[in-house]
């Protein structure tokens, strides 16, 4: 009995060690990983900031998701506490905040390549959901993010737990999204705006980063177990979905039957799309392949 339980012990004790190697490691890798450096030599800018801009600036932080994120005044908040996996707080993004004194490039290389002034990356940034943003629309935002009123509110400090380093260090959680992107220089240029599936997969790309790259659905990285799956978008997911229904679902939050969405989908921030969005985004999900959606 006693050989046994030394036996027992000494496995406990192996395992240990092994777990906190094991996190010794993902903790060495995270650290690495924050500072690595990236350089972002996009082409300047041109910066207007007549009234259309600025509207234009703000009709993409309210339909983009940054409000969601970010807080209506764009003053940060705790976007959620996801236990030993992440403490995801948006920062201010006003000129009182993290954004006081940079330029509008700067700015950019902030939203398109998650890129801190300093270089090093941001954590948890959606950054490719806006790789692709335009040269137009990126500066639209900035000067819209510059032209608003200062704030000193502080929302408090993102914290990387446990969890979210070990997932990491496996590759199983996008905590550094700049790896992810190409920091090649290059012009972008939108297609133009109308209810076409081109212009439907340029706003679809903001969609990507819950509902998948092939917008079959999946669990959202980073929420926690109890988060509800994003949606199956290809034509195997919505089945008998007709426009009319995707628009009500994005307005008013409803699904063909009346039932309503999971509030965490973010259909308020979409209801603010125009009618010639929308109907662009349904445009292009017509186009995508069918994917079954898996079962749960």
């Amino acid at each position: 009995m006693r050989k046994l339980l030394k036996w027992i012990a000494a496995l406990l004790g192996g395992l240990l060690l092994v777990a906190l190697l094991g996190f010794g490691l993902a903790w060495l890798k995270t650290e690495r990983g924050l500072a690595r450096t990236y350089t972002v030599n996009d082409p300047p800018l041109t910066m207007v900031r007549d009234a259309a801009t600025l509207a234009h600036g703000g009709h993409l932080f309210a339909t983009r998701g940054c409000a969601d994120c970010h807080g209506a005044d764009a003053a940060g908040k705790l976007v959620f506490d996801g236990g030993p996996v992440l403490k995801l707080v948006a920062p201010n993004i006003t000129p009182g905040g993290i954004i006081k004194g940079l330029s509008a490039d700067q700015i950019a290389a902030a939203i398109r390549h998650g890129v801190k002034p300093d270089g090093h990356p941001m954590v948890f940034m959606p950054t490719p959901d806006f790789h692709e943003m335009s040269d137009t629309d990126v500066a639209a935002l900035a000067a819209y993010l510059q032209s608003l009123p200062a704030s000193a509110n502080d929302p408090g400090r993102l914290e990387i737990r446990p969890l979210a380093r070990i997932l990491y260090a496996l590759g199983k959680f996008p905590l550094l999204p700049a790896e992810d992107v190409g920091h090649s220089p290059r012009t972008r240029i939108g297609p133009a705006v109308a209810a076409t599936a081109e212009y439907g997969k340029y706003l679809a790309q903001g969609c990507t980063g819950c509902h998948g790259k092939n917008f079959a659905g999946q669990h959202v990285p980073g929420t926690p177990p109890s988060f509800p799956p994003a949606r199956n978008l290809t034509p195997a997911g919505l089945g008998e979905w007709k426009e009319a229904d995707f628009r009500r679902a994005l307005r008013e939050g409803k699904r063909p039957d009346g039932s309503a969405i999971d509030p965490f989908m973010p259909w308020q921030a979409f209801s603010k799309m125009s009618d010639e969005e929308i109907g662009a985004l349904w445009a292009y999900l017509q186009t995508l392949p069918p994917v079954a959606s898996k079962k749960s």
